[in-house]
Order: structure tokens, then sequence, then C-alpha cells
């Protein structure tokens, strides 16, 4: 699955993203880490109640961006790949009959929580992917409206330049 994953486009073959792998009692602890940090957090209830989405997969994937600046390829292009890898995972999760979720929540962004995983300044986390057998087909939720968010762009359409 990361080698599917890490098909993506990566402008100048940088691989600007790395992956921590957490699974069996080595994720329990960090779950349990995790929660000794949402305690001590203004929002502890909501930030405890996030980490039910944690416990239950036997394995989560966090994929890091090490976007940094370069003298041809823009950070924000860097960023993007690393957000593809995390598509790709969960793409290749639920192609090969796993049940997979992409959580960001705040121990995304938590400075004691990255510590935790090691995660160096200047890297951000683009996504948890929580990957497991599905308990249950996953809920459709309400899609955007195309008809909102399309444009056709007609050259008939357009001004000549002059």
């Amino acid at each position: 699955m990361l080698r599917l994953a890490s098909r993506v486009p990566d402008h100048g073959k940088l691989a600007p993203w790395r992956f921590i792998l957490l699974a069996g009692e080595d994720k329990d602890a960090w779950v349990a880490r995790l929660g000794a940090i949402a305690q001590t957090r203004p929002d502890s209830e909501k930030a405890s109640a996030a980490l039910g989405k944690a416990g239950p997969s036997p394995l989560c994937v966090v994929i890091v961006s090490r976007a940094a600046p370069h003298p041809k390829i823009p950070e924000w292009e860097q960023f993007l790949s690393a957000g593809a890898v995390n598509m790709n995972l969960l793409l290749a999760a639920h192609a090969l009959g796993y049940g997979a979720n992409w959580i960001t929540d705040w121990y995304s962004e938590d400075p004691g929580a990255r510590a935790l995983l090691g995660v160096a300044p200047g890297e951000r986390i683009t996504g948890h992917i929580y990957i497991g057998a599905p308990a249950a087909t996953p809920l459709e939720r309400p899609r955007p409206d195309l008809e909102q968010l399309v444009t056709v762009w007609r050259a008939e359409d357009q001004p000549r330049p002059r």
C-alpha cells in the first residue's frame, strides 16, 4: 500500500513526505499518550472524544509533509504531493478491501502530539490514515452541488487580445 501511496506527482522527485507507522501495542500506547495530552488542553473533553476515531483500527499511517524551500519547486506544490499520498493510500486500502479513514484532528497540529511522533519543526502532518477491516458500510454524506462548482471555459465567450 505504501508503494501505491507514493506513486504521486512529485516534481523534482523530492519525496517531500514521509510515513510513520503505528500498529498494535505501540499504536495503543500512542493513543494513551494522546489521551494524557488531551487532558491538558482547554478543550479537553472534545479532544478526548476525538480520540475515539483513533482506537479501533489496527494500523495508523501518519503522512508527514516535508515541504521545504527549493529553487525550482514551490512549497505549495510539495505540500500538494503529500496530500496526494494521503488520497492514494486511502484509495489503495479501499481497493484492497480494507476500511480506511483519513483524519486530521487536533493531534495533527498540537505541539505535544507532534513531538510524540518526532515531527520536526517545518514538517506538517497531512493526515492520519486509519486502516483495518470495515466494521460496516460507510455512511454516505451530502456531497457538493457540482453545478455550483464547475465552469466551462469557452474561447468564443472571451474577449480577444488586442
